[in-house]
């Protein structure tokens, strides 16, 4: 059963740490155009917007009961794409594969499993499909100077179309290195947002921030390289003052025009994730 909102969690609009959302010089502006919560425990991974502008959110708790059980314990920040929807899962400290499950419209659930390649982290952060539908980025964890490509389940014909093995396409090499990215997605077919829960200064000056990430053309499969800009720091507000925030999953919803990121609050206040939203100046 979902928890309910407590009443200090109520109040995290209330300002406690604020951080500046002044965009980086030569990068689109974006504002703030409200606030919203939702259930940490169903929805403090990741959102994507549906079609008809409604949200899905994904959380610890909303791993399938089935899927947890082949030990696929984490799921990451989602997609939607074409009425399907992409989980990112990963598995335990040792685990030496990762596993993209897609769910169709009319509500069948397959499962691609990519075994990790030489030097790659188990880590499976987000889920973010191309504008064109064919390829699906996800990313590692710590500082990393790359995304993963690889082509999208059922929707690239390249794939099993009821599940399987799923190989790396050609990969994303960023100009600049990030750090702790925990979810992008697709702006335009060249351009993507991501959040960065690095609160360390050592990248970037901005704490938490949100990247825009420029890709030379569409992506086909071949390795590309990505210009790195910052957009500006995530907000911090909260009534609770006692640990950290976690910046976690972002989306951009094509028909709106309004980008979406979440942040986890501190304290008891966590039960409670933030979710900001933006539109371009």
């Amino acid at each position: 059963m979902k928890r309910q909102i407590t009443a200090a969690a109520a109040l995290l609009g209330a300002l406690v740490l604020g951080v500046g959302t002044a965009s980086a010089a030569g990068c689109p502006r974006w504002a703030e155009t409200g606030t919203a919560y939702t259930d940490s425990l169903y929805g403090g991974q990741g959102l994507a917007s549906r079609a008809d502008g409604s949200l899905l959110y994904r959380g610890g708790g909303s791993i399938p009961a089935e899927v947890r059980a082949e030990g696929w314990t984490h799921v990451g920040d989602p997609d939607i794409a074409r009425g399907y929807v992409f989980d990112a899962y990963q598995g335990s400290d040792t685990a030496t594969s990762k596993m993209f499950a897609v769910t169709t419209p009319a509500g069948q659930r397959y499962e691609y499993v990519h075994r990790l390649d030489a030097g790659e982290k188990l880590n499976n952060s987000f889920a973010a499909v191309s504008p064109d539908g064919q390829w699906l980025v996800s990313g590692e964890w710590d500082e990393e100077t790359r995304l993963q490509v690889f082509p999208t389940p059922r929707l690239n014909r390249s794939t099993p179309a009821e599940g399987g093995a799923l190989p790396e396409a050609g990969q994303i090499t960023l100009d600049k290195p990030v750090r702790d990215i925990q979810g992008c997605d697709f702006v335009t077919p060249t351009r993507l947002v991501c959040a960065s829960d690095d609160a360390t200064q050592t990248l970037f000056p901005e704490i938490r921030p949100l990247l825009q990430v420029d890709l030379p053309h569409r992506l086909d499969g071949k390795p590309v390289t990505g210009r790195v800009k910052v957009l500006f720091a995530l907000p911090q507000r909260s009534t609770c003052t006692d640990g950290t925030f976690e910046t976690e999953g972002v989306d951009y919803d094509v028909r709106s025009r309004t980008l979406r990121a979440e942040v986890i609050p501190p304290g008891e206040c966590a039960v409670t994730t933030t979710v900001y939203s933006y539109r371009e100046k």
